[in-house]
């Protein structure tokens, strides 16, 4: 239990508290100057309006700025995307005309290896060198095999190819009739014989087959 000693000496500390404390501030018989703050609400609001409109614009020229940044580089895709585009079609022209090139000389190779196989020396006109001659053929048939096969393994690099024709129904689009012959065993339009051959260029047409067809007479 408290005794009224202890009483007396609380009250006391508490009285000397209150002596030592200054109330002044919450004495003052001052109070707030209504006009004054609801200036400075004002104010702020203004305040805070301008800056909201600043803030606006700022976004509006960063939304106007990425929108012109997006159309520049769409229209710069745009553009890479059509010189991409005629830097490969010209590649496949050049391309495609030095494959002409060497399909023409392909051609004559392959002339020359069909005579080189077909050839018989004359034994009463070259009996001396007969021997010599048949050497000589057999040796440049060989090296012109060798030719053959290295044109060939350029056509499958190049992803070149031959057309099928013998035999087969007349393709105008891949075909070009040069002759017509007779076959009564064989239906109208078979291709009887190819007259020079035809390539495909990457499932395209590199040069048009020539062929002589078969053309059945009718009454």
């Amino acid at each position: 239990m408290t005794t009224e000693t202890q009483k007396s000496e609380l009250l006391e500390q508490f009285q000397n508290y209150l002596e030592q404390s200054n109330f002044e501030p919450f004495s003052s018989n001052e109070q707030p100057d209504l006009s004054t703050l609801l200036s400075e609400l004002t104010g702020l609001k203004a305040e805070v309006k301008a800056e909201s409109r600043q803030f606006k614009n700022t976004l509006d020229t960063l939304s106007s700025a990425l929108t012109s940044v997006q159309d520049s580089n769409k229209s710069l895709s745009t553009e890479i995307t059509g010189y991409a585009e005629r830097l490969e079609q010209q590649q496949y022209e050049i391309m495609r005309t030095m494959l002409l090139d060497i399909v023409d000389i392909y051609d004559r190779l392959t002339e020359g290896m069909y005579i080189l196989q077909n050839y018989r020396p004359i034994a009463s006109l070259f009996k001396r060198s007969r021997d010599k001659d048949v050497r000589f053929i057999k040796r440049f048939k060989e090296g012109q095999t060798i030719t053959s096969r290295r044109f060939e393994q350029l056509f499958q690099q190049y992803q070149v190819q031959t057309i099928e024709c013998v035999g087969k129904l007349l393709d105008p689009v891949t075909m070009s009739t040069v002759e017509t012959g007779h076959d009564p065993t064989l239906d109208n339009g078979i291709v009887l014989e190819e007259l020079r051959k035809g390539f495909l260029f990457q499932g395209q047409i590199l040069r048009l087959a020539e062929v002589k067809v078969n053309k059945i007479k009718t009454r």
